[in-house]
């Protein structure tokens, strides 16, 4: 089947998709996206983790057929995304889609996202929203950089986007609302300690900001 969906901005198509292949196997293998990790393949570590309509979801557990027109953020797309959110205000489009409650932003809000026009590609210096190449940082990934939280890198992506997630939702989130947030994302590396710090990092630069 032909599965037509955004990613990162951007219209694709991926063609000859069978029936039980994953949203994680398009990225990586057909879309050439390997920021989000392949790991247990059950939903269990969260390296997979992107955003589906504004909801951090696994990718290895949604099925490619399952994203037919909607709206897809990957780690590659994460800096530019948090970008355009920033330019709308907290809750990026959210605010033009009558709120995001705990959900994200809405489906309408999402589609409304570009991070390029037409042409862009031609723009050799411009920043790739397809593969984050040039971009500049979002806050909660230099924060990362900044606090020590990325060693081997492994579960790193799943980890930025879902705390992105969280600090949109939360500006100013708790110790416990970072852990519960967190809770299904793995590391074997950094003992957490680093990850926690980074976060409270974000809040904070954030808090600054606003």
């Amino acid at each position: 089947m032909r599965v037509n969906f955004t990613v990162n901005g951007r219209q694709q198509e991926a063609d000859d998709v069978w029936e039980g292949e994953s949203l994680l196997y398009v990225l990586r293998e057909r879309l050439g996206l390997p920021g989000s990790k392949n790991a247990c393949e059950q939903g269990e570590c969260g390296s997979c983790t992107v955003r589906l309509d504004g909801v951090p979801v696994c990718s290895c557990l949604v099925a490619a057929g399952q994203v037919e027109g909607r709206d897809v953020v990957t780690v590659e797309g994460l800096a530019e995304f948090a970008k355009q959110r920033d330019e709308h205000g907290h809750g990026g489009a959210c605010g033009t889609g009558g709120g995001c409650g705990s959900k994200g932003v809405s489906l309408d809000a999402a589609k409304q996202w570009q991070a390029h026009g037409p042409g862009s590609e031609l723009r050799s210096r411009a920043a790739d929203s397809q593969t984050g190449e040039g971009a500049p940082l979002s806050t909660i990934q230099q924060a990362f950089i900044d606090a020590g939280a990325v060693q081997c890198g492994f579960c790193t992506p799943g980890l930025l986007v879902q705390a992105d997630a969280l600090l949109e939702e939360n500006p100013s989130p708790s110790d416990q609302d970072i852990r519960e947030a967190l809770s299904g994302n793995l590391c074997r590396c950094t003992g957490y300690e680093k990850i926690l710090d980074a976060v409270r990092l974000a809040a904070a630069r954030q808090g600054e900001a606003v």
